[in-house]
């Protein structure tokens, strides 16, 4: 773990919004001990956590700190309790108290959304299909699956209007996709996140989309509520490979170590973006982006066929 990576991280998050600058970039540091990356006492009691019934997907932030704001209405601390509890469920046999699982790829099936979207908008910024610089931008934004959208179109073009305008553009034929019945889900992807959830774990959905692009997302396949929060790069700061929505994650959750955090992707940015935040288990799986050498070459330390088995690799062993 890169305790420097995860206490700049931990200060982007905060001192990113405005409306937090009260609260100091010390009190975020000392969040974390060098030795052991746990939280320090007294410094949960700084940060405001809790749920709304129809609050927006995401986290904002607000005078007294972090608000984390989830249509689940049920109390985390007490699925927490539960699971230290009970030495026979699947999270207090490894320790996880948070899954941080990606979306496109790992619990959801794109049906070419990515591509057909990018096809679409490199056209619309008069980038030729066919030609030698469209196959190279195309070639990209599959390399860098798992990534925030706005930060590949910010690489592609020099001009920061026109990566502007090309996302835009992107976000808008996605919708359109979605809306035209895209998306389905990995098979077995809901009853692993059921399983986590009444194991006591803590599930976060992360994306590199846009959060109108992954509200539609979720809403398609009727997952609104189905995790204890969802994030994109925009409740974050920066997108994968970057820390900061994992460690948002652990800040809105009120979970006081990354150690306990697994995080499953099927991108090299996603297994990246777990091992800076320091979580224990960042798994890969293979229904997306990437193949298991790449994301054994990443860091995995462990790779799956597909988020179904996901319960099978947390789940406690026979001695």
């Amino acid at each position: 773990m890169q305790e420097t990576t995860v206490i700049e991280s931990l200060a982007r998050v905060k001192m990113r919004h405005s409306s937090a600058r009260r609260i100091a970039v010390s009190d975020v540091v000392w969040m974390f001990t060098r030795q052991s990356g746990r939280v320090q006492p007294g410094v949960r009691e700084r940060l405001h956590c809790g749920t709304t019934k129809r609050g927006r997907v995401g986290v904002r932030f607000s005078a007294k700190g972090l608000w984390a704001m989830t249509p689940d209405t049920a109390d985390t601390s007490e699925r927490q309790a539960a699971s230290v509890l009970d030495p026979t469920l699947p999270g207090a046999a490894h320790g996880i108290r948070l899954a941080v699982l990606a979306m496109v790829g790992t619990t959801v099936f794109d049906g070419g959304l990515l591509e057909r979207a990018m096809t679409r908008t490199l056209a619309d910024q008069g980038v030729a299909e066919g030609s030698a610089e469209f196959e190279r931008m195309l070639r990209y934004a599959r390399d860098t699956a798992g990534m925030s959208k706005l930060a590949v179109f910010n690489h592609l073009f020099e001009e920061r209007s026109r990566a502007a305008a090309a996302n835009t553009f992107f976000e808008r034929s996605c919708d359109d996709l979605i809306s035209d019945g895209i998306i389905r889900a990995v098979p077995g992807a809901e009853d692993a996140i059921g399983w986590l959830r009444e194991a006591g774990v803590m599930v976060c959905l992360a994306t590199g989309f846009g959060r109108h692009t992954q509200n539609m997302v979720l809403e398609s396949l009727g997952w609104m509520g189905l995790a204890d929060l969802s994030l994109c790069p925009a409740d974050a700061g920066r997108g994968r490979p970057y820390p900061d929505m994992i460690l948002t994650a652990v800040l809105a959750l009120d979970l006081d170590d990354v150690r306990r955090v697994a995080v499953v992707g099927d991108s090299c940015a996603d297994i990246e973006s777990g091992l800076r935040a320091g979580a224990t288990t960042v798994a890969g799986v293979l229904t997306g982006a990437h193949g298991e050498p790449a994301l054994r070459a990443a860091g995995a330390t462990a790779v799956v066929p597909s988020i179904r088995e996901l319960p099978l690799l947390l789940e406690p062993r026979s001695a």
